[in-house]
């Protein structure tokens, strides 16, 4: 059974990609599930595994193009977790950062302000054109500090 915040997750999602003119297929919608019900980052290996409980013919084509296309629109962001640089969490919408528990890999996000004003001053330094930015601190949880973790 879906918890209610999956379901209005999911429908907002679900509406998004609509609007943006993508299909919201059976194979997409079980990644999209898997996604947002995951409480830590998952590889594409397992959004696959766990996909394919919701949809037996799920395709690993079919994950990592989903999750690009989540990526592209802003719903998934990629980030390093476990040791793994490809693992997916659901993201918030506009731009914020990560920050991932090192014990039990549970993932917050954060706005950076000042992080933004980084570029330019790197810019004028280097000479490259920045493009494009991303963060991700990593840390102990505060569950997993009082636990002794």
């Amino acid at each position: 059974m879906i918890f209610t915040w999956v379901a209005i997750v999911l429908q907002a999602w679900e509406g998004k990609l609509r609007g943006l003119g993508y299909r919201v297929t059976a194979p997409r919608r079980a990644v999209l599930r898997a996604l947002a019900r995951a409480h830590r980052p998952l590889s594409v290996a397992e959004l696959h595994k766990r996909g394919r409980a919701q949809y037996a013919c799920l395709g690993l084509v079919t994950v990592y193009r989903t999750l690009q296309m989540l990526e592209r629109v802003g719903l998934a962001r990629r980030i390093h977790a476990g040791g793994a640089c490809r693992s997916f969490v659901a993201s918030t919408p506009g731009h914020s950062h990560t920050i991932t528990c090192e014990h039990c890999e549970k993932t917050a996000e954060f706005d950076g302000d000042d992080v933004c004003l980084l570029p330019a001053g790197l810019e004028e330094r280097t000479g490259y054109r920045v493009s494009g930015h991303w963060l991700q601190l990593v840390g102990v949880c505060r569950s997993c500090r009082a636990s002794g973790d």
